[in-house]
């Protein structure tokens, strides 16, 4: 009678050992290779947010002291809607490290794109950018308009622009990037002067606003989630430097 052949208990568990190695070894590849995908599908939204938020931060400040017809006394007080005292300020009624104000005649009574009416009472003509960096709300950058349309005052209240305020969060409106400038001591705006000199106006001091020639602005962010490779949060730094034409155009 032949011996019938078959494995030995010995082959048996070195075949299950060598069988649950690659097992393991394709769950570890398949495991960074998701959370590498995860990392990089953070990083692509924190860009899809910052990109077009410094584009259009850049685009509007731009248009600053935009007036077209040429106007005299056109700038007002974005507070109270009169004649701002310093006319000479223009279309940049407010510049600071953290915030800046600029008002544009773009528009006309219907709010359509027009090149103005000599007049700054309509649709997107008053733009306000603020860096929150209180106890309360920080890591967002809010977004405002203000119109000032037959006198009176009408604002569309200081919106989630890049990040999220505290309320926007609660309410279901999770913020996927932190603003984090004021981590790092960065200013998100700087401004310089003709001679490439920097100048530094405040909220105190807003004298050196007549002598902006170029804005830079910075927008440092990091994404809310953490990177599950690095346990970081990954950071992201975008700058572009803007040339307010018109703020030197007389009047």
């Amino acid at each position: 009678m032949k011996d019938t052949k078959g494995v030995t208990l010995v082959e048996l568990l070195v075949g299950m050992a060598v069988g649950m190695l690659l097992l393991g070894s394709i769950y570890m590849a398949v495991n960074v290779a998701q959370r590498s995908t995860s990392g990089i599908e953070r990083k692509v939204t924190a860009q899809q947010d910052l990109k077009p938020a410094l584009d259009l931060m850049a685009m509007e400040i731009g248009m600053a002291s935009y007036n077209p017809t040429y106007t005299s006394g056109l700038w007002l007080n974005p507070a109270t809607c009169a004649a701002a005292t310093n006319q000479n300020y223009k279309g940049i009624q407010e510049a600071t490290p953290n915030s800046i104000t600029m008002e544009m005649d773009i528009t006309d009574s219907a709010c359509t794109a027009t090149d103005g009416t000599g007049a700054i009472g309509d649709c997107n003509e008053i733009i306000r950018y603020a860096y929150l960096t209180g106890t309360t709300d920080t890591l967002c950058i809010t977004r405002e308009t203000i119109r000032c349309a037959s006198g009176a005052l009408t604002t569309s209240g200081a919106q989630s622009f890049l990040g999220a305020t505290t309320a926007d969060a609660a309410s279901g409106n999770p913020r996927t990037v932190r603003v984090i400038n004021n981590t790092l001591g960065i200013p998100v705006f700087r401004y310089y002067n003709e001679s490439g000199v920097e100048i530094f106006p405040t909220a105190g001091d807003q004298t050196t606003i007549p002598n902006i020639r170029r804005i830079e602005i910075t927008l440092v962010v990091e994404t809310e989630d953490i990177d599950p490779n690095t346990q970081q949060r990954r950071r992201l730094i975008y700058s572009t430097s803007v040339i307010p034409r018109n703020h030197v155009i007389i009047p």
